[in-house]
């Protein structure tokens, strides 16, 4: 059985022709006899089908869709490294496809960004169930823009790019994910947790050293610790730089007392 190939534009028809402006547009990236028969018995749920056979062919096909039915044992790339590419770039919704995954694949598949993960057990009626109910929670979201400008520094979540005052700045992809996740929340305080299960896609290594060690290398290359505040006992806060005053001389602010 072959896979059709990764049409730049979804045909918007579902069975018998019809039109369906609204129809949820799905990319199913499966090794290709798998893909292809699953695309099949999706598409009679009135979804917007494309296939992808490859980890690599996903990575550049997948930005134009709704939800993402993403399997896990890929030809070129692991599943699990493919899921936190994409998450990094955004919030696409991710249903991960284990096969007959144990309890830890499914575990590691949610860590690494997935909004859920079903197995070869999972009937149709129970997968456009849980397509629907994840549909809602990734709607719900709120937009994440693909370029932030706070001057003088810009992000470019599309090309991965920095610039401070117009002068480019070489980071690392960790690196870009914390950033930008600090920039984006802006004027709040991103905890420890937050950052590991965002970047990282690890919510329980909350004692590790390596955001610490990726803070640091970020405001030596910004060439100021003030982009990055700490907030002790909580976590992290994008600053203003240099440039302005900052919330203490060290970088460091101290926890507001609730109450």
């Amino acid at each position: 059985m072959t896979l059709p190939h990764l049409n730049r534009r979804f045909s918007r028809q579902s069975r018998g022709g019809t039109v369906v402006p609204d129809a949820t547009k799905v990319l199913v990236v499966a090794q290709p006899a798998a893909a292809a028969a699953f695309a099949k018995d999706v598409n009679r749920r009135r979804y917007v089908i494309r296939t992808a056979g490859s980890g690599a062919e996903a990575l550049n096909g997948h930005r134009d869709v709704d939800l993402i039915v993403l399997g896990l044992e890929l030809p070129d790339i692991d599943g699990l490294e493919v899921c936190r590419s994409i998450r990094a770039e955004g919030g696409t919704a991710i249903i991960a496809w284990a096969g007959q995954g144990d309890e830890l694949e499914r575990i590691l598949a949610l860590k690494a960004g997935a909004d859920d993960c079903i197995t070869a057990a999972c009937g149709w009626r129970e997968f456009v169930a849980r397509v629907e109910a994840v549909m809602r929670r990734v709607r719900a979201r709120p937009a994440v823009p693909e370029t932030i400008s706070l001057p003088p520094l810009r992000l470019d979540r599309v090309t991965r790019d920095v610039r401070l005052r117009d002068q480019g700045i070489d980071v690392t992809s960790k690196e870009f994910d914390l950033l930008y996740t600090l920039a984006a929340n802006a004027g709040k305080v991103v905890s420890r947790r937050e950052l590991m299960t965002t970047v990282w896609g690890d919510q329980w290594a909350t004692t590790s050293r390596t955001i610490d060690t990726h803070v640091s290398s970020l405001r030596a290359k910004l060439g100021c610790g003030q982009w990055i505040v700490t907030v002790r006992g909580v976590g992290y806060q994008f600053g203003r730089g240099c440039d302005e005053p900052a919330a203490t001389a060290d970088g460091v602010a101290s926890r507001r007392s609730s109450g």
